[in-house]
């Protein structure tokens, strides 16, 4: 686990919690009161036999999980229009509904699909938005999210993140077996898994680049704790550092210039920055405590980090330029004597972190400006949390029936739900920044 002393314990003795492979079920354990009526309805369909994909289910899914949307369910649709001229906007307000999904997909000759959809206002009885989508056969699911994000950005004003990825550790085995340890790339939905490597030696700390290709991970192929960057598509890795000691936790910087780590090769732990392209090291703390799991604030410019200095793990933040520190760490949480593995919120306002109460492991978001600390979860055992690129919800790990598992709660604390396989654990979640056009 990634709490900030067992992690290194783990680490020193080449343990790991255990993780799986499958496609991840996603369960809403708490909807959000008040959310928002909506109806998709599904979408009309030009082809032989039945459509490849139901476009329909996969944004109304989409959109529930968001926690802001309540589908209408299909059973209680009164009619089925596929286009905005076939509406009428008084059947849908008598059912309470304020917006409205219509669409169409069309098989085209070139093995292709053209799919079609509005958002409308079923009040104002107007057209919000309407888009025309080409799309292959594999991109079908992305299609679909793609257009949940065009739906929640134009109603809510802010963009959707229904069209990215997460990446996570899994493990299958037990102590009688060779554990498998998997690092794994999956849609947002959980669906579309791949393996991006697979070893019988721990996995651990995943992070994406900001451009989406890359992931930096600690492995132990080798017998000791080293980090590697894998890209993705072609499966190629590097080693970037296996210095004597400890190497761990690496966080990419916001321009994926530069990458953060936890190192201990000068006897302690402590937080350094590597230029990936020269490979040179810049020393950023310099305690005798515990200094480590660096993130980084989003303008690259500051980094926060756990440090046990004052007694007890916590969080600091210290500012950052080419050649290390620029000035003094400065302590960031009080609330507790526990607060570790910060994440930083895209908009840099917020903080989300595992924070300890009454022996539970729960997780916490802290507003930077105001210092208020909101504890959003109520298990036993939280941990690992990352921000959705838009802000609005927070992935992380915990336990359900001695299994690990993973969660999401909104930014909140309103809306939650449960990742799991249906084999083995999953640990150590990582949310994908926005894809990039043409990724």
């Amino acid at each position: 686990m990634k709490r900030l002393l067992t992690l290194l314990f783990l680490l020193l003795a080449l343990l790991a919690f255990a993780p799986a492979h499958a496609v991840l079920k996603i369960e809403i354990t708490q909807g959000v009161e008040g959310a928002s009526p909506i109806a998709i309805v599904p979408f009309g369909w030009q082809g032989q036999g039945q459509p490849p994909e139901a476009l329909h289910e996969i944004v109304a899914a989409d959109l529930q999980r968001s926690g802001f949307f309540a589908p209408l369910p299909e059973r209680d649709m009164i009619s089925r229009p596929v286009d905005p001229r076939q509406v009428n906007f008084a059947n849908w307000r008598a059912l309470n509904v304020d917006h409205l999904v219509v669409g169409r997909m069309a098989a085209l000759p070139d093995g292709t699909f053209q799919v079609q959809f509005q958002l409308l206002d079923v009040h104002k009885g107007t057209q919000l938005a309407g888009y025309s989508i080409r799309s292959r056969l594999p991109d079908l699911r992305r299609t679909a999210h793609q257009i949940s994000d065009i739906v929640y950005k134009v109603i809510t004003g802010r963009p959707g993140a229904f069209d990215t990825r997460i990446a996570y550790i899994t493990v299958t085995g037990d102590r009688k077996q060779q554990k498998t340890y998997r690092l794994a790339v999956a849609d947002a939905d959980g669906h579309n898994e791949r393996i991006v490597f697979e070893s019988n030696r721990p996995l651990m700390s995943p992070d994406w680049s900001p451009d989406g290709k890359r992931l930096a991970y600690v492995s132990f192929r080798e017998g000791r704790s080293e980090i590697y960057i894998q890209n993705i598509l072609t499966g190629e890795a590097v080693k970037v550092a296996g210095f004597p000691g400890l190497n761990s936790a690496p966080a990419f910087s916001p321009d994926g210039r530069r990458l953060a780590m936890t190192l201990s090769k000068d006897g302690n732990p402590e937080i350094y920055v590597m230029d990936l392209a020269t490979k040179k090291l810049a020393r950023i703390t310099r305690n005798f405590a515990i200094d480590t799991e660096p993130a980084w604030m989003p303008d690259g410019k500051a980094l926060v980090f756990t440090s046990d200095r004052g007694g007890s793990p916590q969080i600091y933040r210290v500012p950052v330029g080419p050649n290390g520190a620029t000035g003094p760490a400065k302590r960031l949480t009080y609330d507790g004597n526990y607060n570790a593995r910060a994440a930083v919120s895209p908009d840099g306002r917020r903080l989300a972190m595992v924070h300890r109460e009454d022996g539970r492991f729960r997780i916490a978001v802290l507003d930077l400006k105001s210092g208020r600390l909101q504890i959003l979860t109520n298990n036993r055992l939280d941990e690992s949390p990352s921000f959705a690129p838009n802000g609005s919800m927070i992935i992380y790990a915990t336990e359900d029936n001695y299994r690990g598992v993973l969660a999401a709660v909104s930014v909140d604390g309103r809306a939650h739900q449960k990742l799991s396989l249906q084999t083995g654990d999953v640990r150590e979640p990582v949310w994908s920044p926005f894809k990039r056009r043409g990724h």
